[in-house]
Formats: structure tokens, C-alpha cells, sequence
């Protein structure tokens, strides 16, 4: 091992690696077409670009992006318990700069921004993140072409942090469900929303891991784990396979920053299917 690494001859060079990554990458892209079904494209569409044998996701993001919403949320809420507001050090800075000092118990005005998916186009509902909604006093929809709607919420399911909004019917093909069931580390999935608010955004990794529990201060059950960038944000938007399905509704992150690290979670399709199902039951439906 030593003397292959001190002999430069036998090392690959530069131009030989990006050259068999590229054909590596093209083999991958291309033996699911062949061999796998439950990878094969939606009717129609391919993985390679017209004209060339390059891979790509732009016809498939196309065919699914329409069905991916931001929500905004204007939100009344408590003020948090922090030891700063007792602070007489920090009062006196904070009224230097003419900074009003919250009190506990005090509420105050917040906006914030995440994502949702339409599961159901002539009824118009929408899947999202129910902790995005906390003090929700006003809450609105942006389809991908920029029409604005006001959402009603319909009802939330505590056990998977999912709720259910209804905006008036869109002539909108609404993404499916896939089965989560069917998930494997090494799948390739997409993950799409709004992250920190700058609109639209596509990102690509892998199942990173299944059945992951314990994550984070609530209980959110067993959820899929991926390297695909989830940022503040994506909260809510769907998490999809190569088929254009769902296969979990993205919610959680771990970063020191509260940026993306490569670990993120999202509730697996099969749950946030049945979550769908109780809520609408519970609310009559819309």
C-alpha cells in the first residue's frame, strides 16, 4: 500500500478520474431504466437529456414542482423563557437602542416560511409541518407560478407533526404517495421546498438510513433519514423517489448551525398517508 502511494505512476491521474466518475455516474443512471421498475420514470419521461446520454431530473422536476407550495405564516406566540430577560445588564442595552424589552408571558407577532405539498387538487389540500403553524393567525399558499391563495387549516395530527390546509381547487396534477415500505439506504430521493425563504429549491441525495427514532425534543416516531439538503424552511415539503412519488413529508434537521450537514428527516409516505386520512375523517372532509 505504502509504495503505491509514494510511486506516482501507478496513480490515477486527474483526468482519468473525472472520466470514470462520469461514466460511473451514466452506468447508475442508466441500469435502473433497464432493471428496476420501481425506478423507472413516469410514463413519457427519461433520464437522459435529449440529444445527449447525460443524465437528468429536469423533465420529472417539470412533471412534479407544480404540486410543491410555500406557506407563509403570520403567527402570534408566547414569548419564551430566556434568563437574558432578567438580566438588568441586558435591559439597559436593549432600552439604549431603543429596543422594546419583552416580558414573559408577553406574545408577539412572528412571521415565518416553509412548504407544503398538494395531495388532492380539486379539493385542494395541502400536507405540511403543524409546528410551522404554532399561533398561526393568517396563513398563505404560493403555488410555483405565483398565484397566492389564503389557507384554511383543516386539522393537525400530533403523532407525525403533519396538518392538513384546504385552498380552492387548482387545476393541478397533486403528487402520489409512494411506499415508504419499499425504502432502502442507497435509494435516491429529491427533496423540495422553500428553504429560508427563497423560493422553489431542488435538492438530490440518498436514503441515508430507515426507521430512525428519537429524533430531536418531540417524539415524531420512526422516520427516513437523508443526506438531500434540508434546510429552514423545507419543513413540509415532499420528499420524493425517482417515480415522482412521495415517500415522506420532510420535517427535522440536525446542524450546530441550524443549517444543513448532510442529516435530515422526513415523516415516512406510508405514515403521513394515514395522518392525512384521520384528519380529513375528524374535520368532515373540508
Amino acid at each position: 500500500m505504502g509504495r503505491a502511494q509514494r510511486n506516482p505512476s501507478r496513480a490515477l491521474k486527474p483526468a482519468v478520474l473525472v472520466a470514470l466518475c462520469l461514466a460511473l455516474t451514466a452506468c447508475a443512471w442508466q441500469v435502473p431504466l433497464r432493471t428496476s421498475r420501481a425506478a423507472a420514470p413516469p410514463d413519457g419521461l427519461s433520464f437522459l437529456k435529449p440529444g445527449t446520454r447525460y443524465p437528468t431530473l429536469a423533465p420529472l422536476m417539470r412533471r412534479v414542482t407544480p404540486a410543491v407550495v410555500n406557506v407563509a405564516v403570520d403567527a402570534v406566540v408566547r414569548v419564551e423563557k430566556n434568563p437574558l430577560l432578567k438580566d438588568p445588564d441586558f435591559r439597559r442595552f436593549m432600552r439604549h437602542f431603543g429596543q422594546e424589552v419583552p416580558q414573559e408571558g408577553d406574545t408577539e407577532r412572528r412571521q415565518s416560511v416553509g412548504s407544503g405539498v398538494i395531495v388532492d387538487a380539486g379539493r385542494g389540500y395541502v400536507l405540511t409541518n403543524q409546528h410551522l403553524l404554532e399561533g398561526a393567525t393568517a396563513i398563505e399558499v404560493t403555488l410555483k407560478d405565483r398565484r397566492n391563495y389564503r389557507a384554511r387549516l383543516l386539522g393537525v395530527d400530533d403523532d407525525t407533526d403533519l396538518a392538513v390546509l384546504q385552498i380552492p381547487g387548482v387545476a393541478i396534477t397533486p403528487l402520489p404517495f409512494g411506499d415508504s415500505r419499499a425504502l432502502e439506504v442507497g435509494d435516491f430521493v429529491i427533496a423540495i421546498g422553500n428553504p429560508f425563504g427563497l423560493g422553489q429549491t431542488v435538492t438530490s441525495g440518498i436514503v441515508s438510513a430507515v426507521s430512525r427514532s428519537g429524533v430531536g425534543d418531540a417524539d415524531l416516531g420512526e422516520l427516513v433519514q437523508t443526506d438531500a439538503s434540508i434546510n429552514p424552511g423545507n419543513s413540509g415539503g415532499p420528499l420524493i423517489n425517482l417515480a415522482g412519488e412521495v415517500v415522506g413529508i420532510n420535517t427535522a434537521l440536525i446542524g450546530p448551525s441550524g443549517g444543513n450537514v448532510g442529516i435530515g428527516f422526513a415523516v415516512p409516505s406510508n405514515r403521513a398517508r394515514a395522518a392525512l386520512a384521520r384528519v380529513l375523517k375528524r374535520s368532515g372532509g373540508g
